[in-house]
């Protein structure tokens, strides 16, 4: 497996100087062209995940399309994350039984309970897509039961997202932290009383994000200073709340080794969509990493990912890895320009994907999956 996946990396340089498409051509342009401009398609009509972000870039305005699009420097690392997946290859089995394939959808974040092994991932400024700002990313989750991480600099607050949650709802939220006890004490007393479930503190942004294409429409890093983020910092975390705290960022195998000493109860790896600085690895090659030099990460801790997902085959290639959970952000942001039907939509999609892409690649149970399928 180590061979095959030095071999594809090679393969996918060399290809590195075609073309890259941040859509995939699959007709949205030709069956939409009666559209007037700005128009937004039909929900119903839409197929995939990438038709959201189609729909979105031609709706919104270039500004505020900007700031969920961009990426950092050449983008480079935003391109690689959507196409990394297609340089690991599936290796469907056959003459297997899948049938039962949609039962086996369900799983538990943290210990607690969901319809689908994907969530919505921390993003800011809902209301950039959607007058209504994170509203339909609440409901939706709730709606379709998959996990939402609301991004500290959400266009609603706290309290604001916690009247749109069910009862029985279950929220993680993400955090930016800067060592300033005072502060953190008062954002850590009201992520408690608005009933979330765990802390998401985001470690891959020690320092502003190098964004051209923000900064050329003037809508660059919500978090732009020089922070303060060390080992230290987090035991001192631990004392200041019962919640557990999530390290969201982490890039190599030795952090992810160094988060189990440290007894994180679980890791998100992810490059920040792409944002933060270019030339950083996909989670996807992170999490290869950690299964050939450190397997035993996986079953010490949680680990969920995120980067550049828009297909079911890319979920189940991650959770193939080990990968207990995969995060989707821009996609459910684009979706979000629809409300709470578009959220729901694309969950919808995904979970069928999923399913579907599994059963195809014949896997019959997806909490039995291994290394097997991919290559």
């Amino acid at each position: 497996m180590h061979s095959s996946f030095v071999s594809l990396t090679l393969l996918g340089s060399a290809l590195a100087a075609r073309p890259f498409l941040n859509e995939p051509d699959t007709g949205f342009d030709e069956f939409f062209s009666s559209l007037a401009p700005g128009e937004l398609p039909p929900l119903d009509q839409l197929v995939g995940l990438p038709d959201f972000d189609a729909a979105a870039r031609r709706h919104m305005s270039t500004q505020n399309y900007t700031y969920y699009r961009n990426g950092a420097a050449g983008e480079w690392s935003y391109r690689n994350n959507l196409e990394v997946f297609n340089r690991y290859v599936l290796k469907p089995k056959t003459m297997v039984d899948v049938t039962n394939i949609e039962s086996t959808l369900p799983t538990t974040i943290l210990g607690h309970n969901f319809s689908a092994p994907f969530f919505i991932s921390p993003c800011a400024r809902g209301g950039y897509g959607n007058v209504d700002g994170e509203k339909g990313l609440v409901e939706g989750a709730a709606a379709g039961d998959i996990l939402y991480m609301p991004a500290i600099y959400a266009s609603l607050t706290i309290e604001d997202i916690a009247t749109y949650k069910t009862d029985d709802q279950v929220t993680f939220q993400q955090v930016y932290l800067d060592g300033n006890d005072t502060a953190t004490q008062l954002i850590f007393d009201r992520i408690q009383k608005s009933n979330s479930k765990a802390i998401v503190f985001t470690i891959d942004s020690a320092a502003d994000g190098n964004r051209h294409r923000a900064a050329r429409y003037g809508v660059g890093s919500a978090d732009s200073s020089y922070t303060l983020i060390t080992w230290d910092l987090y035991d001192h975390l631990r004392t200041m709340t019962d919640l557990p705290i999530i390290l969201k960022g982490i890039q190599t195998v030795e952090d992810a080794q160094a988060a189990v000493e440290h007894g994180v109860p679980a890791i998100y790896l992810s490059n920040h969509g792409g944002r933060q600085i270019d030339g950083a690895r996909s989670a996807f090659e992170v999490a290869i990493e950690i299964h050939q030099k450190a397997p035993e990460v996986f079953s010490q801790l949680e680990v969920y990912a995120d980067g550049g997902v828009r297909y079911g085959a890319d979920v189940v290639k991650m959770l193939a890895l080990g990968v207990k959970a995969v995060g989707l952000g821009r996609p459910f942001m684009y979706a979000n320009v629809y409300g709470t039907e578009g959220v729901t939509r694309a969950i919808e999609m995904l979970k069928h994907e999923v399913a579907i892409d599994a059963a195809n690649a014949g896997i019959a149970d997806l909490h039995k999956i291994d290394t097997s399928v991919v290559s």
